[in-house]
């Protein structure tokens, strides 16, 4: 047998063996019996022989038999990482260790288990939630004057926050027990959806008290004396919540947060001598503040007098303190871009609490950051995903009827080029937004916190409802950049930069949260190494570091072998559980999964500690992590939705959007590691004949925006669930009488073009040309008619609000 042959063989052998991260004792194996059979068939020269087998036995065994790799290489390299490794301050192991990891950390992983995504249960409602929809909810919107609320009133009207509160609104994540309707979290956010496609306004009010807030922290973490207590009152609406938590000097950095509360005995409601805090706070961005009855209070607490104990820096503390406690300042307001959602700051210096305030008692002391991104986790899961979808929805359909409706040059303007490649990036991004919305809602409903998954969809839907509303807004032109009831797309783009915003600023959440939590929550080792490092018990900390460190080899080694030979047959040989159009898109996202999880473990080898202070390098990271999640909510809700035929270009055109831009990304990342080496090498492996994943293709971004241009069973599948007016006294209602009668109208609209043609002093004279088509029989009366019902609609739609002077 030739030395080629010899050689092809051992590569496949350790290709193979690599993939399959067998464990150390098969490896070496394999090794041992590939020297003896060298030895048997080619005799090689003493020196040759005696190198072999000393390194055999020098190094692989070892490596190989467990308690010798942890006395010889584990226990001295834990030493060094040790040494080595920044501290962990409290607030950071607490942010990291918070919620739980899901799906996104099988895409992390490099190997998705794809069945476990395509077992999930179909998003649905339960009757009751279904009938809330249709019934309170759909009333609620009808209530809804956007343009009164934002421009005349300043706020929601006195009936409005009378039925928000009668109807149970604020109670929608209470337990039945207390008061409250129970909702599942897709009921929930199929509610906040459905709200914002009508006012973005309502919509916060609606999101807050469900989110981060008391009610929330209390379910989780309250004594049953406060749920007795507070969750029947917060259910009713007897209780506005708030929670006070940003500081005018600490936002993201929650160690540096001022406020300040010191355990001491005074004066209570006329006792005396009671066990409490001193607090003094000043908070500002705080939703709902301005109208709260009970304000949720982040805090650091201290304990000079050591009445609990030696600490005397307790931490990160929260209290529940009704408004009206003396010394608590409240009632100012922020104007937030003239959405005008109650929104202000509150104070309060030198205020006495009980100790029985803080939320969960005694016991919670100090716990409260941890508490926060626990909850925090849930709630970013769904409040702003469903904002931005409920603002792509009401572009979709609002928007592609206005192209349809609104002419120039004798066209509709949907039939545009230009125009229709914005109109397919609102339809593919808003059919991506809607699916990654509903699986997230689904991980919290499957008892999941996804800290990772929830930070991804607030960022990603966030910044894509901002690309969408911006699209929309180019397309209604002049109409779109002038305030007034008419104007149905001018509060939502007004509202972006809220969006952006709030619950974790998205620059800080994809620089920092995403991937910075990401790399060690969803990696299979990370945590492990680090918490053996952290680890006093030395003995227990050997075992963990060892059994992490040389599974991290494994995991390294294995996707190394698989990335390359995925990215040579485009991963075409993988097998996925399923087929069809989705198929290919399952392979390529297993690809791209394998190489981010390589470059990923490059990144952490080449900057170590350094990586999280590489925020351009970590933000790409998210990036692309964020890419592949959305992908595979898209696939996944093509098949939770029997795979419609009419919904293939959205599926087409929102997959090869993402897969272009997570390839794109990992090739930008390599070319800024700092070691070239590392990053020519990776390139090699990862993408060893160059990047596959082009933009979607035209026609299939001609397809997507003619399914907005006309009602379909697909465009009403893209808008499902948001609210549609029937009156034609509402922007909403409008496009939508007029849609049917434009479209209708337009062969006959062609006749009367040729008909100026040939008379030009019929331009702009609409009842003239309608009298001299008449007269030739180009039309008949009931023809006319719909021609002036057309033109009457269109008219009313392309309306712009004038207003007195000022």
């Amino acid at each position: 047998m030739s030395t080629a042959i010899w050689i092809l063989l051992a590569a496949v052998t350790v290709w193979e063996l690599a993939a399959r991260r067998v464990p150390g004792l098969v490896w070496a194996t394999a090794l041992a019996a590939g020297i003896a059979l060298w030895d048997i068939l080619y005799h090689p020269a003493m020196p040759l022989w005696l190198t072999a087998w000393g390194l055999f036995f020098l190094i692989v065994l070892p490596l190989a038999v467990t308690p010798l790799r942890r006395a010889l290489f584990s226990a001295p390299l834990l030493k060094i990482f040790r040494r080595i490794m920044p501290p962990m301050s409290d607030t950071e192991r607490e942010a990291l260790e918070a919620g739980t990891v899901w799906w996104e950390a099988e895409l992390f992983g490099g190997n998705p288990k794809w069945e476990e995504l395509f077992n999930l249960p179909l998003p649905t409602l339960s009757t009751e939630e279904q009938t809330f929809l249709d019934g309170p909810v759909e009333k609620l919107c009808a209530l809804l004057d956007d343009w009164q609320i934002t421009h005349e009133r300043g706020d929601l009207p006195p009936e409005v926050w009378r039925f928000l509160k009668d109807k149970g609104f604020f109670g929608m994540i209470i337990p039945k027990k207390y008061g409250g309707l129970e909702f599942s979290a897709q009921a929930h956010s199929a509610v906040v959806m459905k709200v914002a496609s009508r006012s973005i306004t309502a919509a916060v009010t609606v999101m807050v008290p469900n989110s981060l807030g008391p009610a929330e922290l209390l379910l989780h973490y309250g004594t049953d004396k406060q749920k007795k207590h507070y969750l029947p009152r917060l259910a009713r609406g007897k209780e506005v919540p708030c929670f006070a938590l940003t500081s005018p000097e600490a936002g993201s950095d929650a160690s540096a947060m001022p406020d300040r509360g010191v355990l001491c005995r005074g004066e209570f409601q006329g006792k005396k001598n009671v066990l409490g805090i001193r607090l003094t706070w000043d908070k500002r961005y705080i939703t709902l503040g301005p109208v709260a009855t009970v304000l949720g209070l982040a805090f650091r607490l201290f304990d000079p007098e050591h009445l609990l104990g030696q600490e005397e820096d307790l931490g990160i503390t929260l209290a529940l303190i009704p408004t009206d406690t003396p010394g608590v300042e409240i009632g100012t307001r922020h104007n937030p871009l003239n959405i005008v959602f109650q929104n202000g700051p509150n104070w309060g210096e030198n205020v006495f609490i009980p100790l029985e305030w803080i939320i969960g008692g005694r016991e919670r002391v100090g716990q409260g950051w941890r508490m926060l991104m626990e909850s925090l986790a849930a709630g970013r899961s769904i409040s702003l995903p469903a904002l931005s979808v409920g603002a792509g929805k009401l572009a979709c359909r609002a928007t592609g009827a206005y192209a349809r409706i609104r002419r120039q040059f004798k066209l509709p303007i949907g039939k545009f080029e230009a125009v229709e490649e914005a109109l397919a990036r609102i339809a593919g991004y808003t059919y991506m937004m809607e699916a990654a919305r509903t699986l997230t809602a689904r991980a919290v409903d499957l008892g999941e916190k996804p800290s990772v998954a929830s930070a991804i969809v607030k960022y990603q839907l966030t910044e894509h409802m901002r690309r969408v509303v911006n699209d929309a807004m180019d397309i209604q032109g002049g109409a779109g950049i002038c305030l007034g009831p008419r104007n149905f797309m001018g509060r939502v783009y007004q509202a972006l930069p809220i969006s952006i915003t709030v619950e974790g600023a998205n620059i800080l959440t994809r620089a920092l949260i995403i991937y910075g939590q990401g790399a060690v929550r969803c990696h299979p080792y990370v945590l492990q190494e680090l918490q053996a490092v952290a680890d006093k018990d030395d003995k227990r900390a050997a075992q963990v570091f060892d059994a992490a460190l040389f599974g991290h080899i494994r995991y390294t080694l294995s996707n190394a072998a698989r990335a390359f030979w995925l990215g040579v047959t485009d991963a075409r040989f993988v097998r996925v559980p399923v087929d069809g159009p989705v198929r290919q898109y399952v392979q390529r996202l297993t690809r791209l999964s394998c190489a981010f999880a390589l470059i990923s473990d490059t990144a952490m080898l080449t900057l170590g500690g350094a990586l999280k202070r590489k925020e351009k390098i970590s933000g790409r990271f998210a990036d692309v992590l964020g890419f592949m999640y959305l992908a595979s909510a898209t696939i996944k809700r093509f098949e939770d939705d029997g795979r419609p035929v009419e919904d293939i270009p959205l599926l087409r055109y929102a997959c090869d959007y993402c897969l272009h831009e997570a390839e794109k990304t990992l090739v930008v990342i390599l070319k800024h590691l700092p070691s070239r080496f590392f990053s020519w090498l990776m390139g090699g492996l990862v993408f060893p004949s160059g990047r596959r994943y082009p933009v979607p293709a035209d026609a299939m971004g001609q397809a997507c925006a003619k399914l907005l241009l006309e009602p379909s069973a697909a465009r009403a599948r893209l808008t499902q669930g948001m609210y549609v007016s029937k009156s034609t006294q509402d922007a909403i209602g409008r496009l939508e009488d007029a849609l049917p009668k434009v479209i209708a109208a337009e062969t006959l609209d062609r006749r009367l073009v040729k008909l100026v043609d040939e008379y030009p002093l019929l331009h702009g004279d609409l009842e003239a040309q309608i009298k001299i088509a008449l007269e030739k029989n180009i039309l008949s009366a009931a023809e006319a008619k719909l021609v002036r019902a057309a033109y009457a609609a269109r008219r009313e739609v392309i309306a712009v609000d004038d207003f007195e002077k000022i």
